[in-house]
């Protein structure tokens, strides 16, 4: 009996650490998003101009974005932005956004891509932030540079709309997305928080602290 209750006793203090904590898929949606970051960013040659993210307002990652159709098709993900106050160089707590409508490139099929957005400008950040933002209609949305083109950076930067990128099976490029909308999560970010906020609160105003999961998106973006 005395070696029952002592195993019993072992098994409690080992599944602590599981109740104190329990992840959520939004937990999940950081730690990939930062993965799918560190692999885009960091292409030997091929990557995201690090010129570009020095000067952007904001960062959107979208993971596995499901597309679909024929030439013309649809997609629909979900996401986070992360937006950097221009003034302190810090990054904000990632906030967690939905993209769909809309269409990108030649597809056939259905397939998941990977994208990654550059925010160049207050105007474009302010439209994601209202969630009345189309891209290439509201705002200019280009096919972003990719490797060491530090001239084609700065011709695009000075248009100050977004530059988007995609990969999917393994190729990466820039791709022009045409169509589509974000719009603020607002259950998936009150149930990562814990509270109900804004937009604007978690990327602007930086009120909302960031998740443990978040660590890595952020330190990644800061080494970048």
């Amino acid at each position: 009996m005395r070696n029952i209750r002592m195993v019993v006793t072992v098994l409690v203090i080992s599944f602590i650490p599981l109740f104190s904590y329990a992840e959520t898929k939004w937990d999940n949606l950081l730690r990939e998003s930062a993965k799918v970051f560190d692999d885009m960013a960091n292409m030997p040659d091929t990557g995201i101009p690090s010129s570009l993210l020095e000067d952007c307002y904001a960062v959107a990652i979208f993971p596995s974005t499901i597309n679909g159709g024929f030439i013309i098709g649809g997609q629909y993900g979900q996401g986070v932005i992360v937006a950097r106050d221009k003034k302190t160089d810090n990054w904000s707590a990632p906030a967690v956004f939905n993209i769909f409508g809309g269409s990108f490139g030649w597809q056939i099929g259905g397939q998941a891509a990977d994208i990654i957005l550059l925010i160049m400008s207050e105007r474009g950040l302010d439209g994601i932030m209202q969630s009345k933002l189309k891209l290439g209609g509201d705002i200019a949305v280009s096919a972003g540079p990719i490797g060491r083109d530090t001239q084609a950076s700065i011709d695009l930067q000075l248009k100050g709309g977004i530059l988007s990128y995609s990969r999917s099976r393994g190729l990466f490029a820039g791709i022009k997305i045409e169509g589509a909308a974000i719009a603020f999560n607002d259950s998936a970010n009150k149930s990562l928080y814990g509270k109900s906020s804004s937009a604007r609160d978690i990327l602007i105003k930086q009120t909302v602290k960031p998740t443990k999961s978040a660590d890595r998106l952020l330190k990644e973006l800061k080494n970048y």
